[in-house]
């Protein structure tokens, strides 16, 4: 009878049983505040009878200014939970030494670490550049919307479902204590038995479809809903490097794709692909994730360096120095960044000439983002510098961007990458480049946007105490690295000898990183306050110190329409035109399609977690109705050709009115 229960319950619930509860208080507590949280937002919903908006306004939304708000506020979230994260490993590493243990077990602690890698790749970088994207891009070129809006839609709710099932692995099971990259053999089945790598290849490909999905989204509609008037050579800068980060997306995320689908075959249906035992190559595995991975670093950093060519134009007061020197620029970097992956593993015995062809190559990517750093470098070159928040981001990117990238020189060289590779040095040079790189891009990007897409600035003050904190508590948590990477300290590590003399320098490290979290807190303080002042700081002017871009020409908060007349342009410096346009355009108001709200990119979503979630646990008949209703949605969708509603020009006339003469509509 106890075999026969023991069947079925294997058939309907797979490997989920009580066992797959967490372990220990500090991950329970982790999966309490996985669950209480959204739940305190339902019960929020509840008393307020706010239901029914949150369906009809934000989950079935096409509108791309309302997804690009929800991708900002998942990354914020997300933000929260890899500083979580932070705070435990650094806790970890300044307690674990000699005698002590600390307050995490070995693979406890390799979890966190492996977590913090995937949410703040996946889900923080990768959310708030598609999050900015999805705001501005529409604007500057001069677009009503992006090319496929429920495409947009369908791709921020895979982005979003991965998240959650990321976060799930708080509450049931475990995460990979594999490293962020998972390679094999510690990712084959004998290895790691558990459900935690199943997490990781699931969670990434849901959102790695996402990311695909949103980058032939965002490459046909800079490519064909240009403004009239609106040459390539005439696009702005952060509209050209969010295109060379599109098209990386869609040549590197499929190789990601395909890497994920052959390790899941490895380890569900007994496949070799990458178990050297039976006939696999786990090399091949480490080359197919960097052909993905080094290309992932410039699909983060392109858009921030598109968002750096706003800001220092702006707070400048001048046009961007060397425009067509700053194109050709994207362009050497998105070509050269697939020939340079192998160098994150110059130690695994490619030969010397293969490490010295990759080495040079590493060396010459340098120079077109050097091109850029002097581009703006001789843009600030005697202008009216204002030093506001967003210029400050900028300027604390200058400085950690150029110590991580003399480091990164340092690293291209194969004889120094064998005494520097798997070190902390190697920690700190990557944090360098995307925190400060991509992290402060995004930071700056928020705060000088944030009046566009809301109509009211953010508190200036609270601002500042928010750059200085992050930049003091960055380096403060990453100089140390660099000099225990020097000393011999590995990566992922926790626990060492305290003989060794490195205890100081981790505990120097975690309050760095303590300032860094008081700096997100005052975040938090800053977005709760600008709010509450609303009112006191209303966006009246419509532009932030001569903004060229074209969507400094639109009202704030900008319509849902966008545009009531399409402007048309003849130079780089749009916004000009369409405010003297705005003067004496005489054209008539024409109807606006909009294309109407609709619940099924949430619930093929919805049908792509549970899919994931069954095939984690071996649930295999929910996986496969799971997956027979996500193509049977995807078919009703096909089929569905009443996907827009007309707004009439009477009425495009009459909302322009009131949005010109500042009406909350």
């Amino acid at each position: 009878m106890m075999h026969i229960f023991n069947l079925m319950a294997s058939f309907w619930l797979g490997r989920l049983s009580l066992k797959a509860l967490p372990p220990n208080p500090i991950q329970w507590f982790g999966a309490s505040l996985i669950i209480l949280v959204p739940g305190m937002i339902a019960v929020l919903l509840t008393v307020t009878k706010r239901w029914k908006w949150l369906y009809k306004e934000w989950i079935t939304t096409q509108d791309p200014k309302k997804i690009g708000v929800m991708y900002i506020l998942v990354a914020i979230g997300m933000l929260l939970r890899g500083g979580a994260d932070v705070a435990l490993i650094k806790t970890q590493q300044a307690l674990s030494v000699g005698a002590s243990h600390g307050i995490l077990s070995a693979s406890h602690f390799q979890q966190i670490v492996t977590a913090h890698g995937t949410i703040m790749i996946f889900f923080v970088a990768m959310g708030l550049m598609f999050g900015i994207i999805n705001l501005i891009v529409p604007l500057q070129i001069g677009s009503r919307d992006v090319a496929f809006p429920f495409l947009n839609a369908t791709s921020f709710w895979l982005f979003f479902f991965g998240m959650v099932l990321v976060n799930a692995s708080l509450v049931l099971g475990d995460f990979a204590a594999t490293g962020w990259l998972a390679y094999p053999p510690l990712s084959e089945l004998r290895y790691s038995p558990t459900v935690g790598v199943d997490y990781w290849i699931w969670s990434l490909q849901i959102a790695g479809v996402g990311s695909l999905l949103a980058a032939i989204n965002f490459i046909v509609t800079i490519l064909k809903m240009r403004v009239k008037g609106m040459n390539f050579m005439k696009m702005p800068m952060f509209v050209w490097s969010v295109l060379g980060s599109m098209l990386l997306v869609a040549f590197a995320f499929p190789i990601l794709t395909a890497t994920l689908t052959l390790l899941a075959l490895d380890r569900n249906l007994g496949m070799h692909f990458f178990t050297s035992g039976a006939g696999g190559n786990m090399m091949m595995y480490v080359n197919l994730i960097w052909a993905w991975g080094h290309p992932e670093v410039y699909i983060l950093i392109l858009p921030a360096f598109g968002v750096f060519s706003e800001v220092v134009a702006t707070y400048s007061k001048k046009r961007l120095f060397g425009y067509t020197s700053m194109v050709w620029a994207i362009a050497a970097i998105v070509l050269l960044s697939f020939i340079v992956w192998l160098h994150h593993f110059f130690t695994m015995g490619a030969g010397s000439d293969v490490n010295a062809f990759f080495g040079i190559m590493t060396m010459i990517i340098a120079i077109p983002t050097g091109v850029k750093l002097f581009n703006w470098l001789f843009t600030m070159y005697r202008g009216k510098i204002r030093l506001d928040s967003p210029m400050l981001w900028f300027i604390g990117f200058v400085v950690i961007f150029t110590i991580g990238g003399m480091a990164g020189v340092l690293m291209a060289v194969p004889p120094i990458d064998f005494q520097l590779h798997n070190s902390l040095f190697l920690v700190a040079h990557f944090h360098m480049m995307i925190v400060g790189g991509v992290v402060f891009a995004d930071f700056a990007a928020i705060t000088y946007w944030f009046p566009k897409i809301f109509g009211f600035k953010l508190n200036e003050t609270l601002g500042r105490w928010v750059f200085w904190l992050w930049l003091v508590g960055f380096l403060m948590s990453f100089i140390p690295l660099y000099i225990l990477g020097f000393m011999g300290a590995t990566r992922r590590l926790d626990h060492y000898s305290a003989s060794l003399g490195w205890q100081q320098l981790f505990i120097v490290s975690g309050i760095g990183a303590a300032l860094i979290g008081a700096g997100v807190g005052v975040q938090l303080l800053q977005f709760a306050y600008s709010i509450y002042k609303r009112k006191d700081n209303r966006d009246k002017t419509g532009d932030p110190w001569d903004g060229r871009s074209l969507e400094w020409s639109l009202p704030s908060p900008v319509p849902f329409y966008n545009f009531a007349r399409l402007p048309e342009v003849s130079s780089r410096d749009a916004f000009w035109e369409a405010k003297k346009s705005r003067l004496k355009d005489r054209r008539k108001y024409e109807d606006i399609e909009i294309p109407k709200n609709t619940p099924l990119a949430f619930m093929i979503a919805a049908l792509a977690f549970i899919f994931a979630f069954t095939v984690v646990w071996h649930i295999w008949w929910l996986a496969v109705i799971a997956l027979l209703s996500i193509i049977t949605l995807i078919i009703v969708r096909s089929m569905d050709e009443q996907t827009d509603y007309i707004l009439k020009a009477s009425e495009v006339e009459k909302l322009d009115s009131l949005y010109l003469k500042g009406a909350k509509l």
